[in-house]
């Protein structure tokens, strides 16, 4: 009977400092996908995590991280909110949130965070009755060692299709460099001090044209079954649109196939979600460790393969390799990073559309060599040997009168990035029914 009871109070004892580990740490992640235990601080109001509900996580609104923000090496935004704003493209009834310290060099610490649906006016002010704290394995706090990247808990709020989302983050401490995006084109604030629940948003009163932190903005959606990959440069990025439109074409796609659906067109039921980064090259990673515009090869199992119900991929990747190589590009070896891209989709099941190259004829970088490289990866590309489908950007937005450069309509100015135009053309042309299936093609 002793030796029973002995074991029973063991066993109690083991439970306790289990429920306990439990209790203190907060699990996150390094970029490669190892989770990593560490301790939070702060503990959470009652009811804050969302309940258990019906539906499928899907992205809603993504963006890649590009680098470490110049300027913030040493103190980060210490004593400052940062409150990011995002555009929904698709509708849900609970969200959470992707916060990145890849770029930094010492542990990000994170005592407040909240989410909110914005008054819809272009300004940093949230409508009250959405304002929700964000919380971390229960806690309010989180530490994000460097290099690493943490998903909130799930709070629930209904996110309408098309609403602008603010997503606000204090940091109370030095941390830095601060992992962002650069060329957002949309505004988002800045405040001093902890002002992470302030909904007029009147101390925001510093402007930015960056994303800092924010990677991802998840929905538990009954609107979406899977996540479209939107893959690219900053022709992708949207580098040239207006700002606080959304006007790159992976938004107007989105539009697009929301609209079919609600017309009763049989589609498959996708969000898109934009993994654009300017400057970004198949083959070639930026400087530093961690890389800073880190090759697709690189990026693509973090921005496309890790994404939630991820089901298709759409890629425009190449111009870069083509005009940044101090010497002339050689197709082959853009041709097979693509088809490597290609079969690390396939190895998940996804289907992979693959966009033509487009003109470039005045820009800067131009030169009849670099041209014919051009022609060479689209001719691989409409032959069908690289992509399980293809969108010929470059038959819709080049000029009949000159080929090699882009319709007038459709050119920014600098003959390399659309105009709104282009990029709603681009959008227009896109067969919404090459979205449907999953991709298992052997090229």
């Amino acid at each position: 009977m002793a030796k029973h009871h002995g074991y029973a109070v063991l066993s109690a004892l083991v439970a306790l400092v289990v429920a306990l580990s439990t209790a203190i740490y907060v699990t996150v992640a390094a970029d490669d996908g190892t989770p990593r235990g560490i301790l939070a601080d702060t503990r959470p109001p009652h009811g804050s995590a969302a309940p258990a509900s019906t539906g499928t996580w899907v992205g809603t609104w993504a963006t890649a991280p590009v680098g470490g923000e110049p300027g913030t090496e040493v103190t980060g935004l210490a004593g400052r909110s940062v409150r990011n704003v995002v555009h929904a493209s698709t509708g849900g009834t609970s969200a959470r949130v992707t916060l990145s310290n890849l770029y930094g060099q010492s542990p990000l610490t994170l005592t407040h965070a909240s989410l909110a649906l914005s008054t819809g006016d272009g300004t940093a002010a949230a409508a009250a009755e959405t304002m929700r704290r964000l919380t971390f394995n229960g806690r309010t706090g989180i530490v994000i060692p460097a290099g690493a990247q943490a998903v909130s808990d799930a709070v629930r709020l209904a996110v309408p299709h098309g609403a602008d989302v603010l997503v606000t983050t204090y940091s109370p401490t030095p941390s830095g460099p601060v992992t962002y995006h650069p060329h957002a084109r949309q505004t988002s604030y800045l405040a001093t001090g902890d002002r992470a629940e302030d909904p007029t948003g009147t101390p925001y009163t510093e402007q930015t044209p960056y994303w800092r932190y924010l990677t991802a903005l998840d929905v538990l959606s009954n609107e979406a079954a899977g996540t479209v990959i939107a893959f690219g440069d900053s022709i992708t990025d949207g580098i040239t649109s207006t700002t606080g439109a959304n006007h790159r074409w992976p938004d107007i796609l989105s539009g697009r196939l929301h609209n079919a659906l609600e017309n009763g067109e049989q589609l498959p039921r996708y969000s898109v979600v934009n993994e654009g980064i300017s400057g970004n090259q198949v083959l070639a990673d930026g400087l530093g460790r961690p890389a800073e515009n880190q090759s697709g090869l690189g990026r693509f199992g973090r921005d496309a393969l890790s994404r939630p119900a991820t089901k298709a991929v759409v890629i425009d990747l190449g111009v870069n390799d083509i005009l940044r190589n101090p010497r002339l590009a050689d197709p082959d070896r853009i041709l097979t990073g693509l088809r490597t891209l290609v079969r690390q989709a396939h190895a998940r099941g996804l289907k992979v559309v693959g966009a033509t190259l487009m003109p470039f004829k005045g820009h800067r970088g131009y030169t009849p060599a670099r041209e014919a490289v051009r022609q060479q990866i689209n001719a691989e590309i409409r032959a069908g040997s690289v992509y399980d489908a293809v969108v010929d950007f470059d038959k819709a937005l080049k000029d009949p009168y000159d080929p090699r450069r882009l319709g007038p309509e459709y050119d920014s100015g600098d003959h390399l990035h659309p105009s709104d135009l282009g990029y709603r053309t681009m959008a227009e042309v896109f067969d919404l029914r090459t979205l449907d299936g999953a991709g298992q093609a052997e090229l």
